[in-house]
């Protein structure tokens, strides 16, 4: 025969009532996080598994960054390009006009528009640093702002400050690029040629203003020439900068296509059923009730009640 007693069916009541609870509140932390858990401790064995893929996760979220960053200057980086070359072909074109026209008059002033110009672009920044300045990112690599200035120096090599080290960009594991360029190499051909003609123009078989005699013509369409191989240097160093951007927006995708998949990894493992959340929720608070309808009953069928009578 089982003996049964009114101490026991409380305490019975009592577990079932705290067992709900823990599973409402468990359901309730899914519903409100919706994740599986709050704490690795929660993944059990997963939690190794899960813990690789968030540490692989955070390393591409970082070569992301570093590829944006990258990708953002050599938008900036194409931009300079443009002008130095705008420097030089409009140099070109200037001395041409003045070649068919027969006469130099403010073709001067034209050199120092463009100079200014190819200065600009060398001179260039983003986000407060210089682009074609190497390592020394903090100080422009040209401080010159006049063809004067530019003829009074010793040579066109002393008016670069750049240092040697053109920008390095890791974007990967196992791709490092050169995505920098410096201005010496960029632009001192085109300098040379600037101050060349600067020298003439002050020179005994200057100035360059008014008619042009024979010898002034020889010496200008030679600078045609020189100009236009300049000019074309400089776009083939923008294309290759070009390319180097479409390898940097090429690792930046496929970055971005590794997080989508390392996140629905991840997911996969942390999400949280929401149907099965609702209805682990909506259960559990119906045995919450069915456990609290019992010890409200045991109150009126204690064996001491059957006893006072």
């Amino acid at each position: 025969m089982t003996r049964v007693s009114t101490f026991g069916n409380y305490q019975s009541a009592l577990l079932n009532l705290m067992s709900a609870q823990s599973r409402g509140l468990e359901a309730q932390k899914r519903l409100s996080t919706e994740k599986v858990a709050h704490d690795l401790t929660g993944y059990g064995r997963g939690a190794e598994t899960l813990t690789a893929l968030k540490s692989a996760k955070s390393r591409i979220n970082g070569f992301i960054q570093t590829g944006e960053a990258v990708a953002a200057r050599m938008t900036t980086q194409a931009l300079a390009f443009d002008r130095i070359a705008a420097g030089a072909d409009g140099a070109r074109q200037a001395i041409a006009e003045a070649i068919a026209a027969g006469r130099a008059d403010g073709l001067m002033l034209e050199m120092q528009s463009y100079f200014q110009t190819a200065q600009d672009g060398l001179n260039a920044k983003h986000q407060g640093r210089y682009l074609f300045a190497g390592a020394d990112t903090q100080n422009q690599p040209i401080s010159i702002d006049t063809l004067a200035d530019l003829a009074a120096a010793p040579d066109v090599a002393s008016v670069f400050a750049n240092d040697e080290l053109a920008t390095v960009s890791r974007l990967d594991e196992n791709a490092t690029l050169q995505t920098g360029f410096l201005a010496d190499d960029v632009g001192s051909e085109l300098f040379q040629i600037f101050r060349d003609i600067q020298e003439y123009h002050t020179g005994p078989n200057g100035p360059l203003d008014g008619q042009i005699d024979d010898v002034t013509r020889d010496f200008l369409t030679t600078q045609l020439g020189r100009l236009r191989d300049a000019h074309n240097n400089v776009t083939d160093t923008a294309a290759r900068s070009g390319s180097i951007q479409a390898r940097v927006d090429s690792i930046l995708a496929s970055h971005n296509n590794q997080q989508v998949s390392l996140q629905e990894l991840i997911g996969d493992r942390t999400d949280a059923d929401m149907a099965q959340a609702v209805t682990d929720l909506q259960m559990s608070q119906f045995s919450i009730q069915a456990s609290a309808q019992v010890i409200s009953q045991l109150q009126s069928t204690s064996l001491l009640n059957l006893l006072r009578f």
